[in-house]
């Protein structure tokens, strides 16, 4: 499974609900797939190329390589 090398964030599960006339008739399931970059980071001092949530690049965690 796909998953952020810096926060752990990766694909989590739930219930879809259809509700009609105020009670829920129907459930099904759905996923939620995390924002993932690949990007070339610095890791250990070493360049390599990891798979990133946008919100850990946003917030600044990752050292990006030039």
């Amino acid at each position: 499974m796909a998953k952020c090398a810096f926060c752990g964030k990766e694909t989590s599960f739930g219930k879809q609900l259809s509700i009609t006339r105020s009670h829920i008739s129907k459930r099904s399931t759905r996923t939620v797939k995390p924002n993932l970059r690949t990007v070339k980071a610095l890791v250990d001092g070493k360049v390599k190329r990891v798979s990133v949530c946008s919100k850990c690049l946003r917030s600044g965690k990752v050292k990006r390589a030039v």
